[in-house]
C-alpha cells in the first residue's frame, strides 16, 4: 500500500543545544495502526508536532497524503487530526456545537449529516446537546476524537489515548480505536502502555533519545525476539544451582523454590526434555512446571538496554 505519511531525515535542535531528534526515517502505510514507543524525552511529542505543523525542524523533510508540511502546509494539516493526551476544550459548550466548530476551523463548510455520523460511531449522539463538563472522562475523550474527526482527516494522532484512565474503559477505547482504522482512517499513536500497541498495532516503532531504533511488525517482532521461560517449581529449595545444570542458562528464583529457564520456542530443540530429564538423574524434585511467552514491554526493555549499552 501506499505511504500516507513519510518522513525523511527529520531533525530537531533547539537553541539551548538540545538535540531532540537525530535523523529520522519513517513510512507509514495508508490504513495501517501505528504505534511509537518510548520512555519520557525520547523524542515522540516533538516527531508528532513536527508532522503536525506545530514544531518547526532544523532539517529533513515530511510529507503527509504526498503534500510537503511546509509548501503545501494547508493541505497537510487539514489531513490530520490530531488527539492531545490533555482536554483540551471548552467545557461549557455543547458537544455538537464544539465539534462543529472544531470542522469549521478547517474551513469544512457546515455538514450535519458527517458530524452526526462522527457522534454516533462514537456514541455521544445522545449527549449531543450535553456540556462537556457533564460527561464523564471517557465521554470527554470521545469527544476529543470527535473534533479531531470534523474535519474528515486521512490521518489520526492518538497522543496517550489512554493515559489516565481505567482499565475496563482503556479495552473500550482500544475498540473504538479498531472501529476508526474500519472507517478508514490511518492511525499513529503513543503510548505507555506496552499492552496497547501488542494488542492493536500492525507495526511498532522504538525511539529513544531521539533515535528511532526500531520499526517493526508487531507480530514479526514478537517471533523474532520473543522468548519463552520455563518456571520449574521444587519440591524442596535450593541454596545454589547445581554444577550438574550448567549445560542450561538457569536461574534460581523465590527465596531458590524456583528454576527459570530461558529458551527460543523457535528453535528446533528446546532442551527442556533434557533439562528435566537431568533434574531426575541429579535427584531433583519440582511440582509444578509453568511457561510464560516474553512479551512486547520485555522486548522494549531489551531495546532500550542493549542500544543504552552500544552507546
Amino acid at each position: 500500500m501506499a505511504a500516507i505519511l513519510s518522513v525523511k531525515g527529520i531533525s530537531k535542535r533547539y537553541a539551548s543545544g538540545h538535540q531532540a531528534l537525530g535523523a529520522i526515517d519513517l513510512d507509514v502505510e495508508e490504513g495501517e495502526i501505528f504505534a511509537l514507543l518510548g520512555p519520557n524525552g525520547a523524542g515522540k511529542t516533538t516527531l508528532i508536532s513536527i508532522i503536525c505543523g506545530i514544531v518547526i525542524p532544523s532539517g529533513g523533510s515530511v510529507t503527509v497524503a504526498d503534500h510537503d508540511i511546509v509548501s503545501g502546509y494547508r493541505e497537510t494539516r487539514s489531513a490530520i487530526g490530531l488527539v492531545p493526551q490533555e482536554l483540551a476544550t471548552d467545557m461549557f459548550e455543547r458537544v455538537i456545537d464544539t465539534v462543529r466548530f472544531s470542522r469549521g476551523l478547517f474551513g469544512k463548510p457546515r455538514d450535519d449529516a458527517v458530524i452526526e455520523k462522527i457522534l454516533r460511531d462514537l456514541s455521544l449522539w445522545d449527549k449531543r446537546n450535553s456540556k462537556i463538563q457533564e460527561l464523564s472522562g471517557g465521554m470527554k475523550r470521545r469527544v476529543m476524537i470527535a473534533k479531531a474527526l470534523s474535519h474528515e482527516p486521512k490521518l489520526l494522532f492518538l497522543d496517550e489515548p489512554t493515559a489516565g484512565v481505567d482499565v475496563e474503559l482503556r479495552r473500550d477505547m482500544w475498540a473504538l480505536v479498531r472501529q476508526l482504522r474500519e472507517n478508514g482512517a490511518t492511525i499513529i499513536l503513543t503510548t505507555h502502555y506496552i499492552e496497547e500497541a501488542e494488542e492493536m498495532a500492525d507495526r511498532v516503532g522504538v525511539i529513544n533519545h531521539g533515535e528511532l531504533i526500531l520499526v517493526e511488525e508487531t507480530a514479526a517482532l514478537m517471533k523474532k525476539l520473543g522468548s519463552k521461560s520455563l518456571r520449574i517449581t521444587l519440591n524442596e529449595p535450593l541454596m545454589d544451582v547445581p554444577g550438574g545444570l550448567a549445560d542450561w542458562p538457569l536461574t534460581l528464583l523465590a527465596d531458590g523454590h524456583e528454576l527459570e529457564y530461558m529458551f527460543d520456542s523457535h528453535a528446533e530443540s528446546t532442551g527442556i526434555s533434557a533439562l528435566l530429564g537431568r533434574l531426575a538423574e541429579l535427584g531433583i524434585g519440582y511440582k509444578d512446571l509453568n511457561t510464560r511467552e516474553s512479551s512486547l514491554e520485555d522486548i522494549f526493555v531489551s531495546l532500550v538496554h542493549a542500544e543504552k549499552a552500544a552507546a
